[in-house]
């Protein structure tokens, strides 16, 4: 990887790097003195880099990892939000730092940041990245468990994001075969005293993972665009009740958010049929299963217990999620929908309904696009019906 910082190869990466990778694999004949797969792989990542690390892909000597280094590493939008989660004063240690982006924004925030990572590779260009980003940081090329069996001083807050496959490749979901090992880990952090902030796939089931881990005060779900990314657990040894904070990042800088608690989702929500305006939760809201708070704390009604679309008679401003001005209830047969649309375009979402959006289509010929929004959904009386509405944000 250092080979990549030569002059000739960072002026050929920069000159060539809107090309197709594979094309320039297949032309490495007209380059014999050059390494063409090395660099056809970083203009891959570089290109991944634009925007999901725009302020590093901006800086000429940061070298970026292949592969899946480069495909599981945090965005620079949810580094970003997790450097919050830390205090000024703090000092922090990430046990699997991997090619480092989340160590780096961590660095920005506390007073001092350790980056501990087995594969020397990753160790090393993690180092030299942070050289290059004049970024104070301590790599240290070990595993998190014999880090932690010979640590000097402990840090006030540990973060780790565990790999979740296995030798082989293949995805593994309980938490003992991660690696590093979670279950060998978590004793350590509680000798400590300290923080811990752990990651886990967005795919995971929370309630699972809560049961796997121990004193959880708080889940962070975070979507970029509403796209579910990371799941956060915070653990301390503060006994408190469970937080769930639903974060979505927005591409224009913006951030919906909504915190509830478990005892909060426990109260049942007020019912009724559409009223003017539909609402559709984000999908933070969605994966920590708020449904139910979502309705109580701003005063929305649901339509059906599980359908999770809810609506009001007055507007909702900055409602966490899509927001629709409702048109009419509509059935989704051909010849109302011609009627209603003459077009035959518009946006079509199924929630708690006996066909699924491919279906739905096939049968009435309903395309993709245009202004109109279509909901599919079963309401509080159990009737079937489509909602025609046009969206609001």
């Amino acid at each position: 990887m250092q080979e990549l910082r030569r002059q000739d190869i960072q002026s050929f990466i920069k000159k060539h790097e809107k090309e197709d990778p594979v094309s320039l694999v297949l032309s490495a004949s007209k380059f014999p003195s050059l390494p063409i797969q090395l660099i056809a792989a970083q203009i891959k990542s570089r290109q991944k880099a634009i925007t999901k690390l725009p302020s590093l892909y901006k800086i000429p000597d940061v070298i970026f990892p292949h592969g899946v280094s480069m495909e599981q590493c945090s965005s620079e939008a949810t580094a970003r939000y997790k450097a919050q989660l830390v205090e000024e004063r703090d000092s922090l240690t990430d046990l699997s730092g991997g090619f480092g982006i989340d160590t780096y924004f961590f660095s920005q925030r506390v007073k001092k940041t350790i980056h501990v990572e087995k594969n020397p590779e990753l160790s090393q260009l993690a180092l030299s990245n942070y050289k290059a980003l004049n970024a104070e940081i301590t790599c240290i090329h070990n595993s998190a468990e014999n880090y932690l069996k010979n640590e000097k001083t402990a840090a006030k807050v540990y973060y780790i994001d565990p790999a979740r496959r296995d030798e082989n490749n293949k995805k593994v979901f309980a938490l003992s075969d991660c690696q590093p090992d979670l279950t060998k880990i978590l004793p350590e952090i509680e000798k400590r005293n300290a923080k811990l902030i752990v990651k886990l796939s967005p795919m995971l089931d929370i309630e699972q993972a809560m049961n796997q881990l121990n004193s959880v005060n708080e889940i962070h779900t975070v979507s970029v665009d509403n796209e579910c990314k990371e799941l956060l657990f915070i653990i301390t040894k503060e006994p408190r009740p469970v937080t769930f904070h639903t974060i979505n990042l927005l591409k224009n800088g913006g951030t919906q958010l909504f915190l509830f608690s478990k005892k909060e989702e426990e109260e049942v929500p007020s019912f009724s049929m559409p009223s003017n305006y539909l609402y559709e939760p984000n999908a933070s809201i969605m994966k920590a299963g708020g449904f139910n708070s979502i309705s109580n704390k701003l005063g929305l009604t649901k339509l059906h217990r599980n359908s999770h679309l809810y609506s009001s008679p007055e507007i909702i401003p900055n409602f966490p999620g899509r927001s629709f001005k409702i048109l009419k209830q509509i059935a989704l047969n051909k010849k109302k929908l011609k009627a209603e649309i003459p077009s035959m375009k518009a946006n079509l979402t199924v929630r708690n309904y006996p066909q699924d959006v491919s279906n739905i289509r096939k049968k009435t010929g309903l395309k993709e696009g245009g202004q109109l929004y279509i909901f599919a959904t079963t309401l509080m009386d159990g009737t079937n019906t489509g909602i025609l509405c046009e969206k609001i944000n």
